[in-house]
């Protein structure tokens, strides 16, 4: 997979993807974090899917919200070892996991918060924050567009072209920029949604 989508990605770090996936399959069966049952499957739609948005991420740190599995924030610091990831999460038993995944595969750029991105309090905002299927567009600056800095960037990974989500963001004074994406060997649409807070007329 990493082939396909020309990573650069050492032996290290393809062994610590594999790991990855054996627990979160281990884990799923007890804790049903993702609908995807089969190990084969998770490799395509988790940690493809996560790093197809690799060339997008900057850094020096990236903020990944409702990160459940740890997806796409994990792929990502396993991938990009200076990049500090905080995965943020409100489900306990999903943190917990992030939690052992990090422990168990020594990822020392990681950390995890149990909390709603509402509520969230960092010591600073992040260079760019980012989600997974989180919620619509509009929904997504309001309960997190805080805990970007003004100049960084907002990231939300879909499926089809939320082509209603993205005139509401219009309205609300936002410039998104739309990137599609292709999987190797997935036939799925996948977009990512790019915006600065800055860019805001109101935020009403």
């Amino acid at each position: 997979g990493c082939a396909a989508q020309n990573l650069p990605v050492t032996k290290e770090v393809v062994d610590k993807l594999t790991a990855f996936v054996k627990l979160l399959s281990k884990w799923n069966r007890v804790y049903n974090l993702t609908s995807v049952r089969l190990p084969d499957d998770m490799v395509n739609r988790h940690i493809q899917d996560s790093l197809i948005v690799l060339p997008w991420i900057t850094g020096p740190d990236l903020l990944d919200i409702g990160s459940g599995a740890g997806l796409p924030g994990l792929p990502l610091a396993m991938v990009k070892p200076e990049l500090s990831v905080t995965c943020l999460d409100a489900n306990a038993k999903k943190t917990r996991f992030i939690q052992q995944v990090v422990s168990e595969l020594d990822l020392q750029n990681v950390q995890v918060e149990h909390q709603r991105a509402e509520k969230y309090q960092p010591e600073s905002p992040f260079h760019q924050v980012i989600s997974r299927a989180f919620s619509s567009l509009q929904q997504m600056q309001k309960s997190a567009g805080h805990l970007c800095l003004l100049n960084g960037e907002m990231l939300a990974m879909k499926g089809m072209k939320p082509t209603e989500e993205l005139s509401v963001l219009r309205t609300m004074g936002y410039i998104p920029q739309v990137l599609g994406l292709q999987i190797p060997g997935l036939d799925v649409e996948r977009h990512l949604i790019k915006w600065t807070p800055s860019g805001a007329t109101n935020t009403a």
